[in-house]
């Protein structure tokens, strides 16, 4: 029987995967067996005046990291938090997230980051399904101050027994306990949990970024931290030197979890962040940092890249440029390229617990097109509609198993049986193939369809079509609702600088004489945009685009039998 782990409030995390696979995982060295915390203090032994962090308030290196966790450990731990509490965090990216995630795992418990700009109900989703003991969360981030909204929760929230805040100052606010002082003590006294956490057991909870009706909630252990996640970014460098990695992507992401766990814990590397994306800041921390790699998605690599070129611009310490999260298209790829003069590699991942990447040594290619498996990583299989393993170069959906496998989906049993095998493996809900080298090709989501009249439109083939037209510089497109046909196809794109105003009977003519695509899936509305809208994990938020698009005003009218009569176009914001 897989071993189980059960929270002090009841949750529990049963490992999925079959023990024997884990075992042979930290036999072959892809797993360090070693709890992240352990790892941690290994780095801080090895190079103690080494940067860890890098923020908008200077650098920390590993010896003063260190003892602001230990200090932030020493009083989780005086309030009686430890071993089987999950700890929600909702810190701005910075030491401070770095330093409480740390703590959390030195206490032994188990860590549950968000990004802060989750509404409301998304984090109540969050903390009444997880039950979580306790929040730490920061000051107020954007509109929103995250101690006042998690004190108009607490009445809803009975597994929650603290809220702690941290960078919000010495005066306690909603009811919080302020842990500032206690970061800034050095935690003298903090002896360890007792006993280090088992490097099989969680150590922390991915979000994903709310597809779903709800977020879902992803366990993951040490073990798959330090190990198949660490040994995916380790192949993403040739290894001379430490990592200095700017990760433009918030730290509580899925794709962030790159940050804290595996730069600090796992690699031992430095971590450069900013508080929140801006092209021209992350072009200042790239000369101001020296950072090694850059992490970001391909809507911020084509924002960065399409900045005018400063006088004191300077990428000449960037080794690699790494994208993930969003297929990256021929157009931000050389882009990316011509800005930075480096090689451009892309991961294919997810917070369910798929990877692919372009290794260190090759180049991206656009279009979804990854690298081979490495097994370090995961395995991936393509698996046809027929349960069984797709003809070479067929289609399908793609599963993933290996060393980073998460443990289980968090208190969400249906999760479970929708998406992980009884033998370990993680279904992804996208589509893809080999290609003929072996390179995975990921082609689209299974369930990102628009049903337009019983007529299924994919909008990835779509705004892959949209995007290639030379006034287009970013393209997705979204379904809206349409009470005949049951939805239509909305372009949402972002000009490039300088071009004349697209028409949507312009866009549909390039699309059907071009392109040749069929009449049924050119777009039926027309969304120009400044900027595409980013959400709280930094991807493309299509929640958002859809509800743009779905305010537009006049529609073209349902069509008869026959092709589909070109919509009247609708621009704004």
């Amino acid at each position: 029987m897989n071993a189980a782990w059960t929270s002090n409030n009841g949750i529990v995390l049963t490992d999925l995967v079959p023990s024997r696979l884990r075992r042979a995982w930290v036999e072959q060295g892809y797993c360090p067996d070693t709890d992240l915390y352990t790892l941690f203090r290994h780095r801080v032994r090895e190079h103690p005046h080494r940067d860890a962090v890098v923020d908008a308030e200077g650098a920390l290196d590993y010896s003063a990291l260190d003892a602001r966790v230990r200090g932030l450990a020493a009083a989780l731990s005086e309030a009686g938090f430890g071993p089987g509490d999950i700890v929600a965090l909702q810190i701005s990216d910075g030491w401070r997230a770095a330093a409480a995630e740390l703590a959390v795992a030195a206490i032994g418990a188990v860590s549950l980051p968000y990004p802060a700009m989750r509404g409301r109900a998304g984090i109540s989703a969050l903390l009444r399904r997880s039950r979580a003991s306790a929040v730490i969360a920061g000051d107020a981030t954007g509109r929103t101050d995250p101690l006042t909204e998690l004190a108009r929760l607490r009445p809803e929230l009975p597994h929650l027994a603290a809220v702690f805040s941290l960078g919000a100052g010495p005066d306690p606010r909603a009811g919080a306990v302020p842990l500032d002082a206690a970061a800034a003590d050095g935690g003298a006294g903090f002896d360890g949990p007792g006993a280090a956490a088992p490097p099989e057991s969680p150590a922390r909870i991915l979000v994903t970024s709310g597809s779903e009706s709800e977020p879902k909630m992803i366990a993951y252990s040490h073990n798959a931290f330090a190990g198949g996640r660490a040994n995916y970014v380790a192949a993403l460098h040739d290894g001379s030197v430490p990592m200095r990695n700017l990760v433009l992507v918030p730290l509580a992401s899925s794709y962030g979890s790159l940050g804290v766990p595996v730069t600090l814990a796992g690699l031992g590397g430095t971590l450069i962040v900013l508080e929140r994306f801006d092209p021209a800041a992350a072009l200042r921390a790239t000369a101001e940092h020296r950072p090694t790699h850059l992490f970001a998605v391909p809507t911020m690599l084509r924002r960065m890249a399409a900045r005018p070129h400063r006088p004191d611009e300077d990428t000449s310490s960037l080794r690699t440029v790494v994208t993930s999260s969003a297929i990256l298209e021929a157009g931000v790829l050389d882009a990316a390229r011509a800005r930075f003069r480096r090689p451009v590699l892309t991961v294919y991942g997810s917070a369910d617990g798929m990877n692919c990447h372009t290794p260190h040594g090759a180049g991206a290619r656009p279009g979804g097109v990854t690298g081979p498996p490495d097994p370090a990583a995961a395995e991936i299989r393509i698996v046809a509609s027929d349960g069984l393993d797709a003809a070479p170069g067929g289609e399908g959906e793609i599963w993933a198993r290996g060393p980073m496998s998460p443990l289980c989906y968090v208190n969400a049993p249906e999760l479970d049986a929708r998406y992980r095998s009884q033998d370990g493996w993680v279904r992804s809900g996208d589509r893809g193939r080999f290609e003929d080298d072996g390179a995975l090709r990921v082609i689209d989501r299974l369930k990102r369809v628009v049903k337009r009249g019983g007529y299924s439109v994919s909008p990835r083939e779509v705004e892959r079509h949209v995007a290639a037209h030379p006034a287009v510089a970013e393209a997705v497109c979204v379904g809206v609702p349409d009470e005949d046909l049951g939805e239509r196809l909305c372009a949402c794109v972002v000009q490039r600088a300088g071009a004349e105003p697209i028409a949507l009977a312009e866009l549909r003519a390039f699309l059907e004489d071009g392109a040749g695509l069929e009449r049924m899936k050119l777009p039926e509305a027309l969304l120009r945009l400044s900027e595409l809208p980013l959400g709280a994990t930094g991807k493309v938020c299509h929640r958002t685009l859809a509800e743009w698009a779905a305010s537009l005003g006049d529609r073209a009218p349902a069509p008869g039998p026959g092709p589909a009569p070109a919509a009247a176009a609708r621009h704004g914001r």
